[in-house]
């Protein structure tokens, strides 16, 4: 199971408009099973299973249909990543959650094989460790990274005034009025920020808005996390709190191109790598099941 939880802490969140409310999701499927985490930015809740629990749901929720567990994950997969990946884009699945006492039951309905195919994601409260995992330190990461990145961005707006007052000294002439700027002032322009623009930059609303814009972000501060803690298993040294290390996290964040961020949430489905140690998952044909005449039935 060590895959599947190093492989969700990698995956992008998503957003998943629903009926009743709306929901940030990430998933990761192999041909073993998958780990899915679901927030309503209230509660966390989880699942992991393996590819003998997906055997066992899938007969008893899709009687008609008999395939292996791993017909029955890709096909899973296939329903999660266009949804996820284009919430204006309609998918061929229909979601919807009930709520039971404190567990969610994420319930997914589409076709297979021109069958009805039925799925329930039974996800149970995380603990308190998964949600720090996942959540707190990557947040917390990126926290100390777009500071950084601000102090950097500071300082590029001195270098950029010092150069325009040596041109100017120089005898140039600004050859267009309306781009005169002034002398950038990093505490002048801390000040009006907070009044002006920080109620609505940090407006979380739905969720939406942190899945759109800060997913790149998130995955490097993530994969940051990963590479550093695998480092010190390697030499069987103390992990340190990497996610909180200006001098980790920020420093190669920074150092990385930004990607464009498309209009909606990044896949938050595993990319099954080829040559890894479990192999491609493999499309098993399904069959139907032959219906006896009658005498007288998780995006």
């Amino acid at each position: 199971m060590e895959e599947l939880e190093q492989g969700l802490l990698m995956q992008p969140w998503a957003w998943l408009p629903l009926a009743e409310n709306s929901l940030v999701v990430k998933a990761y499927i192999t041909k073993q099973g998958y780990a899915l985490l679901v927030s309503d930015l209230q509660q966390v809740w989880h699942e992991q299973v393996d590819a003998s629990v997906v055997s066992q749901r899938a007969k008893e929720l899709n009687k008609r249909l008999t395939a292996p567990p791993a017909a029955f994950l890709c096909h899973l997969d296939d329903l999660l990543r266009p949804l996820l990946k284009d919430t204006a884009c309609p998918g061929k699945a229909t979601f919807s959650c009930d709520r039971v006492d404190e567990a969610m039951i994420l319930r997914v309905q589409s076709e297979l094989s021109g069958l009805p195919f039925y799925w329930n994601f039974h996800c149970i409260l995380a603990n308190p460790s998964l949600v720090s995992e996942h959540l707190i330190r990557p947040l917390m990461g990126m926290s100390l990274a777009l500071q950084c990145q601000g102090r950097e961005l500071a300082t590029l707006l001195r270098m950029k005034d010092l150069e325009i007052q040596d041109y100017q000294e120089s005898g140039a002439v600004l050859s267009r009025d309306r781009l005169k700027t002034e002398p950038f002032e990093e505490n002048s322009f801390l000040e009006q920020f907070m009044v002006e623009k920080l109620p609505e930059a940090c407006h979380v609303g739905d969720g939406r808005p942190f899945v759109m814009h800060l997913q790149n972000l998130y995955v490097a501060v993530t994969r940051q996390e990963i590479q550093v803690r695998q480092e010190h298993q390697g030499t069987g040294d103390p992990q340190p709190s990497s996610s909180t290390s200006p001098q980790g996290t920020e420093n190669q964040l920074l150092s990385q191109p930004e990607e464009p961020v498309s209009s909606a949430p990044s896949l938050p489905v595993t990319e099954k790598d080829p040559t890894g140690p479990s192999g491609p998952v493999k499309r098993p044909q399904l069959s139907k099941v032959k219906r006896k005449k009658l005498r007288g039935l998780f995006s």
